[in-house]
């Protein structure tokens, strides 16, 4: 207890404007899809996989980002430049063996970047994702590549972690309040090289907001986001450490066909690589092949990408080097034959430590 309450008190020290996320924590929507400006960091992630009507596979990720500034003075005017805004827009084209992405990074400003508080409104320029009624609405455009999609929940917000929180370290406040919105349909437009199609499919939402997530020794995670065939899907992520091992607060959520969500410790589930990929640019070795164990669901999945070259370098945004890209997956499950997409991001494997 000692420890615990003198983890709290450095980090107290550290980040005196912001809250730390703490057991106890209470989901209320539409409140907290909106913007958390207590907590330093968050962000709101949008991944999907999508077809045309030829059945010819996309893959997209949309991503918002918001950090506290800590010289920021707190007044109430609507031109206060207390956070920076950065974004990530990406698209996969498989057929064609393209991977495109685009960058931003602003400062809180009218028109130009921010976040509503109490519901899911946030933008960076022209690219937006909004609650509207019966779904959201999302829109990016940069360079000739664009979507603008329609995406309805299946399912209710399934809560990560246990007791509102994701614990990611070893003291309190080491962790986010995480939610997603695990099963999306989509449908709606996207363009790339001068082409433009309808296209239809499912998406992944992820929102977490947090103040000091990450702990020193923690050099980057992997992260999956499963949709399978028969109706349920699984958040997964581990963290790892200096010297190759895996961080015991690595965990897993498995989403039911209804929504109700079941939480895994570490001890519950098995990641091994099963192949790699190195990067031209940032020399990275990427585990883009993987395989899940998950004994006490039957559960033996085999993850590969849609194609290997999924890199982002955002120098010009957050600074990180990081993976994401859209996978498929097969095995089994529950006993049965497994099929499914995904997304999966992987960091600190480009020679950086995750900045959020």
């Amino acid at each position: 207890m000692r420890v615990a309450l003198c983890g709290l008190l450095l980090w107290t020290l550290a980040w005196p404007d912001y809250r730390a996320a703490l057991p106890g924590y209470r989901f209320e929507f539409p409140r907290d899809h909106g913007s958390h400006p207590d907590f330093k960091l968050e962000w709101w992630y949008f991944t999907g996989n999508l077809r045309n009507e030829a059945g010819r596979r996309f893959g997209y990720e949309l991503t918002f980002f918001r950090t506290g500034l800590e010289d920021a003075v707190r007044t109430p005017s609507r031109w206060q430049a207390r956070d920076l805004y950065p974004a990530h827009f990406a698209i996969t084209d498989p057929e064609q063996e393209r991977f495109v992405y685009y960058e931003k990074l602003n400062r809180t400003s009218p028109g130009v970047a921010g976040a509503a508080e109490g519901t899911l409104e946030v933008w960076n320029e022209n690219w937006v994702a909004r609650l509207e009624e019966g779904g959201v609405r999302l829109r990016a455009s940069q360079d000739g590549s664009a979507v603008d999609l329609w995406l309805v929940p299946e399912k209710p917000p399934v809560i990560h972690g246990t007791d509102g929180v994701s614990q990611k370290g070893s003291l309190p406040g080491m962790a986010s309040h995480y939610y997603s919105w695990s099963r999306l349909a989509t449908s709606g437009e996207l363009r790339l090289g001068g082409e433009r199609w309808r296209v239809e499919g499912l998406s992944w939402m992820d929102h977490e907001f947090s103040t000091s997530a990450l702990e020193e020794g923690q050099v980057g995670w992997d992260w999956f986001s499963l949709q399978l065939e028969g109706g349920e899907d699984l958040m997964l992520f581990q963290l790892r450490r200096k010297g190759g091992t895996v961080d015991p607060r690595s965990a897993a959520t498995v989403v039911s066909v209804s929504g109700e969500g079941r939480h895994l410790s570490d001890s519950e589930f098995e990641l091994e690589p099963a192949g790699y990929w190195t990067s031209p640019r940032s020399g990275g070795r990427y585990p883009v092949r993987w395989r899940i164990r998950i004994p006490g669901l039957g559960a033996e999945l085999e993850v590969e990408p849609l194609m290997d070259d999924q890199e982002l370098v955002t120098t010009s945004s957050t600074g990180v080097v990081y993976w994401e890209g859209a996978i498929r997956v097969t095995g089994r499950w529950r006993g049965g034959e497994a099929k499914g997409s995904g997304y999966l991001e992987m960091t600190g494997y480009g020679g950086e430590r995750p900045a959020i």
